[in-house]
């Protein structure tokens, strides 16, 4: 079926709120460059348009009614947000759900070491990478350093105006001739990813003056020690601010598209809610690109125990509850899908490929080969969620990652499916995913916004 360009159905009116609302996104995405920022920036705004810190209401010993709306943060790296609706929570909520981690490149825990006179930081990359993408790009470093007293330190350098950026330097190709015949997949190795940070010794000094240099740099300015890298999270990430992409400005490009560009509207949708009859979720979650793993991924019980704290706060309380909460909520699984590539057709099923400007994209499926590992919604969900995007003018699209055999990928979506609730995936189509500087259209970002108000509000 032939999805129509949503551009075409713009008046002046609506085609500026869709450049506005695109310009906060690229300073969003400028600016939230880790999960961590991302929180951040999302708290700063849940605050100013009236939600509650949960940990306070509980504290409180505040009781929850409809209208009131609370946030919880995991770690610093995970965000939750509810709405609380008219209908009791056993009922089910509209739950809009999306990662902000993106794949990047990890310092190691003992990164800093010299050789042959110069400093370097050795890394571990994060998330599946293209690597040899990722040498002679300037690069800034984020994060948080951990002290023993307690204290943290935050780190945020190369995206100021000033600031020095970093790098990881590639073979020159009068030299390269042994590095071109390898295979994409060795030309550059995961240990060879060292950042290089300083060249000026400490005079006098005999041995690893560099490295000696750094660390007086360190700590004069951050009064970090080296041993307080053990002890850090710090993220290697383009450096440079999100721009406008072509003559006509219709695109953005930027690192961390995935899946902040479906984290954004997300979270943005629950501010243009008035009352609502479901309680109305953001779920904003970390580490979707290892796996979903850990204490701030979606494998843990992090979400449920959350859930479980909002039924407590409302007065209310059973494990049944809770369970019922589950069970009966819908989700749109807010993560992106691989545009169609005029330069590499090869790889995709026209019939079943998102395109840039057509949308909000919805994967029934992901998954690999077989549709392995995939959620595979349900179709009467699948009808709901059409009637909901319909009947709010959102122009959507349908499609899948790529040809069969090709290759595939996965989401949060089954995690959440575990539930029993309904879940399909929806997103905005994205060109050269995974890579330093994504591409997507600032369309699709407006109709996912649409798509997320009218879903929540449903």
């Amino acid at each position: 079926m032939e999805r129509k360009i949503a551009w075409e159905k713009y008046s002046q009116e609506e085609m500026d709120k869709v450049f506005t609302f695109a310009e906060d996104y690229r300073q969003f995405l400028s600016h939230g460059k880790t999960e961590r920022e991302c929180v951040k920036l999302a708290v700063a705004e849940a605050k100013a348009h009236g939600y509650e810190d949960l940990n306070d209401v509980i504290a409180a010993g505040k009781t929850l009614k409809a209208g009131d709306k609370v946030y919880s943060v995991c770690m610093g790296k995970t965000l939750a947000m509810f709405q609380i609706g008219e209908e009791p929570l056993e009922n089910g909520m509209n739950i809009v759900g999306a990662h902000i981690d993106s794949p990047r490149i990890d310092l190691k825990q003992n990164p800093l070491y010299e050789d042959n006179d110069m400093a370097m930081f050795d890394t571990h990359y994060y998330g599946g990478i293209k690597k040899y993408q990722w040498v002679a790009l300037p690069l800034a470093l984020y994060g948080v350093v951990a002290k023993k007293d307690g204290t943290t330190v935050d780190i945020a350098i190369g995206d100021d105006h000033g600031d020095p950026v970093f790098g990881i330097s590639d073979l020159l190709p009068h030299l390269a001739r042994e590095q071109m015949a390898k295979t994409a997949a060795k030309i550059i190795e995961g240990e060879d990813l060292n950042l290089l940070i300083g060249s000026i010794p400490v005079k006098g000094e005999e041995k690893e003056a560099v490295k000696k240099n750094i660390l007086a740099i360190l700590k004069e300015k951050y009064d970090i020690e080296e041993d307080d890298f053990i002890s850090a999270e710090l993220e290697v990430v383009p450096a440079g601010a999100a721009r406008d992409y072509g003559f006509d400005r219709s695109m953005i490009m930027g690192y961390g598209h995935d899946d902040r560009v479906c984290a954004y509207p997300s979270y943005k949708a629950m501010f243009e809610l008035e009352s609502v009859k479901r309680t109305a979720v953001c779920l904003l979650v970390d580490k979707e690109e290892i796996g979903s793993v850990g204490a701030t991924g979606m494998t843990s019980f992090y979400f449920e125990n959350t859930v479980a704290e909002v039924i407590n706060a409302c007065g209310d309380y059973s494990d049944i509850k809770v369970r019922r909460a589950l069970n009966n909520s819908r989700m749109l699984s807010s993560d992106v899908s691989a545009g169609f590539d005029p330069n590499y057709p090869s790889v995709m099923e026209k019939n079943n490929s998102a395109f840039l400007g057509k949308g909000l994209t919805f994967n029934k499926y992901t998954g690999s080969g077989g549709k392995s590992g995939s959620n595979d919604a349900n179709a009467e969900y699948v009808a709901l969620v059409r009637k909901i995007m319909d009947d709010a003018d959102v122009t959507w699209q349908t499609a899948e990652l790529g040809k069969v055999d090709v290759g595939g990928g996965g989401t949060i979506a089954y995690l959440m499916a575990k539930y029993g609730m309904n879940v399909i995936d929806s997103g905005v189509p994205v060109l050269s995913m995974h890579a330093p500087w994504e591409i997507i259209s600032k369309a699709d970002l407006y109709e996912a916004l649409k798509g997320y108000i009218a879903f929540l509000n449903a």
